[in-house]
């Protein structure tokens, strides 16, 4: 017998959130989510294998559907689909959030399902030679996003966010040219463009 991971914490009245029952269960579980404050990409993730349980039981509802379902749904994925661990896990979080949180219905002891048996995948690790000779290839201005990445370890949807919160290098350099510039007339949107010279 497997818990629920979503049971095993300690619900307060706070935690609680009863969506409105006139949306759609897309809404409702939006609601919910934003309501405990998760991460845009955790939505769309959780969403996702929402989706996917349903169309695989022919697009019945949720509530129609419990434990035993889930079960199927989960021996699935690891059978059929050869998916990671990881992922199996990823799919049974959202549909115990699902159950716990937005249905109000947890889905206690689930019987054990089948696990995926495939053996994780190694990376492939470059030395440091092979990373200088790499990088050294890769032109302006991309140069900088590829040693960023490689160099502080940052996933590429990071990067992309954190450019795109910074203005674009095409409103040119700040009036006092510095790049570690502290001036008063350098306060302000136009200080961001400090960061972005060189990209």
């Amino acid at each position: 017998m497997i818990p629920a991971r979503a049971n095993t914490a300690r619900v307060t009245p706070t935690d609680l959130l009863v969506p409105n029952p006139k949306l759609r269960l897309r809404e409702q579980l939006r609601e919910v989510m934003r309501f405990k404050h998760y991460a845009l990409r955790t939505e769309e993730t959780y969403w996702s294998w929402c989706r996917q349980f349903i169309v695989f039981h022919g697009k019945k509802h949720p509530r129609e559907m419990g434990a035993g379902e889930v079960h199927q749904f989960l021996t699935h994925l690891a059978a059929e689909k050869n998916v990671a661990v990881s992922t199996q896990n990823q799919a049974l979080n959202a549909l115990v959030f699902l159950y716990a949180q937005v249905l109000h219905r947890p889905l206690g002891q689930l019987d054990e399902f089948v696990r995926p048996s495939r053996p994780p995948r190694v990376p492939v690790v470059l030395t440091q030679a092979e990373a200088r000779r790499l990088l050294a290839v890769v032109a302006p201005p991309h140069s900088l996003l590829a040693r960023l990445l490689y160099g502080t370890g940052m996933r590429e949807r990071d990067l992309i966010r954190a450019r795109r919160s910074l203005a674009p290098p095409a409103l040119g350099p700040p009036p006092c040219g510095g790049i570690t510039c502290r001036k008063k007339m350098c306060n302000g949107p136009s200080r961001r463009r400090h960061v972005v010279r060189a990209w």
